[in-house]
């Protein structure tokens, strides 16, 4: 992941500091499988402690594809989201387990009565996530994950004289998919009986 981007800039300090992530797969019959969990960053890749027979498992067991989200809705949806593929460890969770994540989530684990031979125990699947694309997503502000990671202040309705053009701030693909819905926003409008 180049985090030399405003993009990958925004996944890392989302992955280095977002407690829960968002993952989604896809299960053997095409439908879309997502949920909250807990994760770590290595600097490399996303490492996930799952029980075995977890429904995101045995989806992964089929398809490898991936996509993470991060980030605060609330905060005028500055959240990130990542494109990657996972692979199933054959290694125990003992073994890969870091003592970082264990403190990561030390009073979650305190307060379910969970200790780290249980927890390593319970969650004993590994699933290391590869990063292969980040995707910047927000509202109509610049997001605080954007204005830490170097973009300007201004909003995004201001003209186009006074700010960096999508592709900079954003990165292609959601400048993309953002002018891709612009155009739509000003084309016809389908009657309520249409839809």
């Amino acid at each position: 992941m180049d985090t030399t981007t405003l993009a990958g800039a925004r996944m890392l300090r989302f992955l280095e500091q977002e407690p829960v992530v968002w993952l989604s797969t896809v299960r053997p019959n095409g439908a879309p499988h997502i949920l909250p969990i807990w994760f770590w960053w290595d600097g490399q890749a996303i490492l996930v402690f799952s029980k075995p027979e977890a429904q995101k498992v045995r989806n992964l067991r089929d398809r490898s594809s991936v996509m993470l989200a991060l980030g605060d809705a609330e905060d005028d949806f500055d959240v990130g989201l990542i494109e990657g593929h996972a692979e199933l460890l054959d290694r125990p969770t003992q073994d890969v387990l870091p003592p970082a994540h264990l403190a990561k989530y030390a009073r979650q684990l305190e307060a379910i009565g969970l200790s780290t031979a249980e927890y390593a125990a319970t969650y004993s699947q590994v699933i290391r996530i590869s990063p292969d694309r980040p995707l910047g997503w927000h509202g109509r502000r610049a997001p605080r994950s954007a204005r830490l990671a170097g973009a300007p202040s201004r909003s995004i309705d201001e003209s186009a004289r006074e700010r960096p053009s999508l592709r900079d701030w954003l990165g292609e693909p959601l400048a993309r998919g953002i002018r891709a819905v612009s155009a739509g926003v000003r084309g016809p409008v389908a009657s309520p009986a249409a839809l």
